[in-house]
């Protein structure tokens, strides 16, 4: 709607000339501001979100400063990310810098949507995250009186880390489509003449998550304790984070945002003793959320009671360090000790 052509054989390469110039649509970005204006005067509580996918620049930006008056973008970028990664790629080959670029990429001062998956993926001809990286053993072996089989652990834990990772590093805002929260199983579906009419998958399964004997509850657990720490913390609301490490051969990340240091190992068999993470407050710091946990379905291999203290020398671009140990495939959100 923004341009004359419609997006269709066009790329984007965010040149500026490719948003002000005759390709541009002027009399739909007039609309837009004049429709974002009166919504802001006339209901000054409420929100709009465009999506758009071009890049446009002052698109987040106020009407009075020649912005087109939406409140946030969507970060449709972050999604396609995921669900490339897990289709085309090994776990060994996952490119850090290549992520962590995806995830911080967008405009100054123009707050982003971030989100890990949406009803595009639900939707009958793809994949949740959920059922890319579980698949058919989601029907077998998501109980806890069976077996816990090297895919559905492998699940489980990235599950919890691409969505800790896009909500901490991604944006301004977190969406969740209804059940991909705790890995909803299968896809969404309405009636129509290809499925017959049938409203078999014209559903959420909610229930999964009060049945206790199914690991669908730790996937919850970990959703509502990560979002009650961002109500703690307020990471949203605070500038994009600073990432002090990237690391593609040990397949780590570090970042700090709102004074909590968010450590993720997406290395899928390597842990590491003392590793050496970038920190900006001298102290001490303990553990506030870690996906590892038992009470989320992890294997409890870090202990809560430790302090990690900090060593006042400048690392990774940030004023101090600390040492962790970070076990494989899991992520730990460290808060300073008051």
């Amino acid at each position: 709607m923004l341009y004359h052509h419609h997006g269709i054989g066009f790329g984007f390469s965010g040149d500026y000339k490719e948003y002000f110039g005759s390709n541009t649509d002027t009399e739909s970005v007039v609309y837009f501001m004049l429709a974002n204006h009166l919504l802001h005067s006339t209901y000054p509580f409420v929100i709009t979100i465009a999506e758009d996918v071009s890049g446009m620049p002052t698109l987040c930006r106020p009407v009075c400063e020649g912005g087109l008056g939406f409140d946030y973008r969507l970060a449709m970028a972050i999604p396609d990310m995921w669900i490339k990664l897990l289709k085309e790629q090994r776990d060994e080959d996952w490119d850090m810098e290549a992520i962590a670029y995806t995830l911080s990429n967008r405009r100054y001062k123009e707050p982003c949507i971030c989100y890990a998956e949406s009803h595009d993926q639900a939707l009958v001809g793809d994949k949740t995250i959920a059922f890319w990286l579980m698949d058919k053993e989601m029907y077998d072996f998501m109980s806890v009186t069976t077996p816990l089989t090297p895919i559905i652990d492998r699940g489980l834990a990235l599950h919890k880390m691409i969505r800790l990772l896009t909500h901490g590093l991604g944006g301004e805002g977190y969406l969740n489509f209804i059940g991909n929260e705790y890995g909803h199983p299968e896809w969404l579906d309405f009636p129509r003449a290809g499925n017959n009419e049938s409203y078999h998958y014209a559903r959420r399964q909610v229930n999964l998550v009060s049945d206790d004997l199914l690991r669908y509850k730790f996937l919850y657990r970990f959703d509502k304790a990560m979002n009650e720490l961002e109500e703690r913390f307020s990471w949203l609301e605070c500038p994009p984070g600073f990432i002090s490490r990237k690391d593609s051969h040990d397949k780590v990340m570090v970042f700090d945002r709102a004074g909590v240091v968010f450590i993720f190992n997406f290395h899928p068999s390597k842990s590491f003793v003392d590793y050496k993470v970038g920190v900006n407050s001298c102290g001490k710091y303990k553990i506030v959320l870690d996906s590892d946990a038992e009470w989320f379905g992890g294997h409890s291999r870090l202990d809560h009671s430790v302090e990690y203290l900090v060593d006042n020398w400048a690392y990774a671009g940030r004023a101090a360090s600390i040492t962790v140990y970070i076990p494989c495939r899991m992520a730990l959100v460290l808060a300073k000790v008051e």
